[in-house]
């Protein structure tokens, strides 16, 4: 039993070296795009072919590493909430859009996991990703609804907005080297080099603004 316990926690540890080798290899890279099973097994110390045994492919793994980018990003905004308790909405925008912006691997992987990785995995795999990333955004909504006057439909707007917005520009603004190289031929294109951080603050903030008023009046015509 003890031996079984302790082969558990191995694994549970070796799943995190690779979590955590894949978001550097990210990093490192300059996107998830660029990720591959060997750079990642290799920065975890682990042959190239161990992988297998704790994720069947690398969008397996790359929708672990968004798991666990909802459970940070929950944490996050939740430590944020606990500390004030009177946020305004425009406070709210900016909050989701500075938690948010911590986690670039996040917001890359955001794309990704719309575009092929939920589709890429097991479907149990799939409904385990789909399960943990309702239950932190229902425990973020909760937090924020907690610190502020704004409602759960409010909110859950927001979080929608939020996650566009950071899935889009972060791609904008981290092109590929053949489109970073196109736009310092044709500078007239370097809308792709926005300031990622910035306009996502300034974005959110405005967007909070606008629902508080706009689903106020849908609630009241309703």
């Amino acid at each position: 039993m003890q031996q079984r316990a302790r082969s558990a926690q191995d694994k549970a540890r070796r799943s995190e070296d690779l979590l955590v080798a894949a978001e550097a290899e990210a990093q490192a890279r300059g996107g998830v795009r660029f990720v591959t099973l060997a750079g990642v097994t290799e920065r975890a110390g682990l042959h190239r072919t161990g992988v297998r045994r704790y994720y069947a492919s690398k969008e397996e793994l790359l929708l672990a590493l968004a798991e666990d980018g909802w459970r940070r990003w929950s944490a996050a905004v939740r430590d944020r909430c606990a500390a004030d308790v009177r946020l305004s909405p425009e406070d709210v925008g900016l909050l989701l859009a500075d938690t948010i912006a911590e986690q670039p691997v996040f917001c890359d992987l955001l794309t990704h996991v719309a575009l092929s990785l939920e589709g890429d995995v097991s479907a149990d795999r799939a409904r385990r990703y789909k399960t943990r990333a309702f239950e932190a955004h229902d425990a973020l909504v909760a937090a924020l609804r907690a610190a502020s006057g704004m409602t759960t439909a409010q909110l859950a707007a927001l979080v929608a907005a939020a996650l566009s917005f950071a899935g889009h520009f972060w791609q904008i603004s981290h092109p590929t080297p053949t489109l970073a190289a196109l736009y310092e031929e044709v500078p007239e294109w370097g809308h792709a080099a926005l300031d990622f951080a910035p306009r996502l603050r300034l974005l959110l903030r405005s967007t909070a603004r606008g629902l508080v008023t706009t689903l106020a009046e849908d609630e009241e015509g309703g």
